[in-house]
């Protein structure tokens, strides 16, 4: 059965991706409609030709693995990788260097944020592992972080020497062993331990024996975070002889060694996204895949946490009153606009509200299509579970939350389905196995199993497989919601957030503008600052 479904699967993709239209072809008429999925949808087929498959973000569901069932290395083992990727396979030092940094850099962006662990001390061997210190930090730097680099055995080698006046450059302080404090966690939040890789044998010498002995005795804060090796530990056998390092995160590189086994903190991650296929059959690496562009992988659950101690202390500009324009759709569009430009993820995404005849209400995610001064555009299908509550109670909620930038924007407002002729404009400008699916999708009726969308999938992409027109379900189109109410909200610190409240005043809804205003005379929206 399972051969089945993968052979159905693979055909209807295949079908896809060679039957579906680049974004470029969409008509700029259409523009503003582009990209329309369902978000379940969209998670399975999506429009890019070059690259039309999307995976998960891996801030909403991390990808892991069972650490039980990943290969771990010998130091014999590791040794020889490293010979294979920078022999016959052709990287250099350098490039497996910054791709190792990079990892580590991003394994600790996924869990110590910035806003509440700026303060990070790289401590840095003579080896390769001490750089890969080193361009962490850098790239730490460069994520919003504040590095400072402890490195008392310098490597005089051009490469190590470069990546000291790359730091330098970026006006990173470095700190002697003299001047570190004897309580790091005074001065730190994070230290990133990249001491000794697995190539290190024996006892340490001054001054990282001492180094390594303060780094023992740390509690809670600050932080460490282990490059590939616990400094101190046995490669294969681990803290084998008691009281060393006990890292709160370890970052494997390459494959985990056979110390991790050992590892017993809440944040193990895998990173150096650069074993080829053939090193991986070879040495039979069973090792999770990266997500996306993800340079990291967490491996194991992340560790239980307390949700009654989870909080962000937001840091935001300050939103005063004379920054507020008057009319909220150009607020709403600068705000729209300035998230896109920040790259962040799936701006468009909005939590959509409705209530049903019996005023029971329910949410999901959709996709804004279009907006402008006439109301909010979304797609769906007429009988789906938010149509069904439309045609009973036609009003509604959205709300927009932009995390990365601290904002959030809820609408409310009667809605109204857009013209026939809108909504056979914008489907027909989508990629035409998203049309198929369209029809596919009886949206929120039971179905007795996933093979019974495929199999119907497949049949309608053969039958307009010769190009010609799929025909619009009469059950599927537009919504818009016309508001008559905006919140603007700007997270900011102690939760003393900016809110500013625009209400509609009784005047008639023109059928082309609106006319948005607080000119004497014509005052269409009130705007009032809220308590946070």
């Amino acid at each position: 059965m399972r051969s089945v479904i993968r052979r159905r699967v693979t055909t209807m993709i295949t079908s896809f991706l060679l039957q579906s239209p680049p974004l470029s072809s969409i008509s700029p008429k259409h523009h503003q409609y582009s990209l329309l999925l369902p978000l379940t949808t969209q998670r399975f087929l999506t429009a890019s030709h070059s690259f039309r498959l999307r995976t998960f973000s891996t801030k909403s569901i991390p990808n892991m693995q069972d650490s039980a069932s990943v290969s771990y290395l010998s130091q014999r083992e590791a040794a020889e990788i490293d010979e294979t990727l920078m022999g016959p396979l052709g990287f250099s030092v350098d490039q497996l260097m910054e791709l190792a940094g990079l990892s580590v850099a991003t394994s600790v962006a996924e869990v110590y944020k910035p806003s509440e662990y700026s303060r990070v001390l790289a401590i840095c061997g003579p080896g390769n592992n001490g750089g890969d210190g080193l361009v962490a930090a850098r790239h730490l730097h460069h994520f919003g972080y504040k590095p400072s680099i402890c490195y008392p055995k310098r490597t005089p080698k051009s490469l190590y020497t470069g990546l000291v006046t790359q730091l330098e450059s970026l006006s990173v302080p470095f700190v002697s062993v003299d001047d570190l404090p004897e309580d790091l966690s005074e001065d730190f939040d994070v230290i990133i331990d990249a001491i000794f890789g697995f190539s290190f044998h024996g006892a340490p010498r001054p001054p990282f024996d001492d180094i390594i002995r303060r780094l023992q005795t740390l509690q809670k804060r600050p932080v460490i975070v282990s490059v590939d090796i616990p400094s101190g530990w046995h490669v294969e056998e681990g803290d084998h002889e008691g009281g060393g390092i006990k890292p709160d995160m370890l970052v494997s590189l390459t494959a985990p060694k056979l110390c991790a086994k050992s590892f017993s903190g809440p944040h193990h991650f895998l990173g150096g996204r650069f074993v080829p296929p053939s090193v991986a059959e070879k040495y039979k690496l069973e090792l999770p895949s990266y997500p996306g562009t993800s340079m990291c992988v967490r491996i194991g659950k992340p560790p239980k946490v307390d949700i009654s101690a989870m909080r962000v202390n937001y840091v935001s500009p300050e939103l005063l009153e004379d920054q507020v324009e008057s009319d909220p759709v150009l607020q709403f569009r600068k705000w729209f606009d300035e998230a896109v430009a920040a790259g962040l993820r799936e701006t468009n995404a909005m939590a959509l509200s409705t209530t049903n005849k019996d005023r029971k209400p329910s949410s999901r995610m959709v996709l804004l299509k279009g907006f402008d001064e006439n109301g909010f555009v979304w797609f769906t299908n007429y009988e789906s579970k938010k149509g069904s509550d439309l045609s009973e109670n036609p009003f509604a909620a959205l709300l927009f939350y932009w995390e990365d930038m601290n904002r959030q924007v809820r609408i409310e407002g009667p809605v109204e389905r857009i013209s026939e002729e809108e909504s056979e404009n914008y489907y027909h400008s989508r990629p035409r196995g998203s049309q198929i699916g369209a029809i596919v999708s009886k949206q929120s009726s039971v179905v007795p199993g996933r093979h019974v969308l495929y199999d119907e999938y497949e049949e309608l992409t053969k039958k307009y497989s010769d190009g010609s027109v799929i025909p619009k379900p009469k059950n599927w189109g537009g919504f818009r919601l016309k508001p008559n109410l905006f919140e603007f909200w700007q997270g900011q610190p102690s939760r003393l957030h900016d809110r500013y409240l625009f209400t509609y005043i009784a005047v008639s809804w023109r059928p082309v503008r609106l006319q948005y205003s607080l000119q004497e005379g014509n005052p269409a929206w009130i705007i009032r600052r809220l308590a946070p």
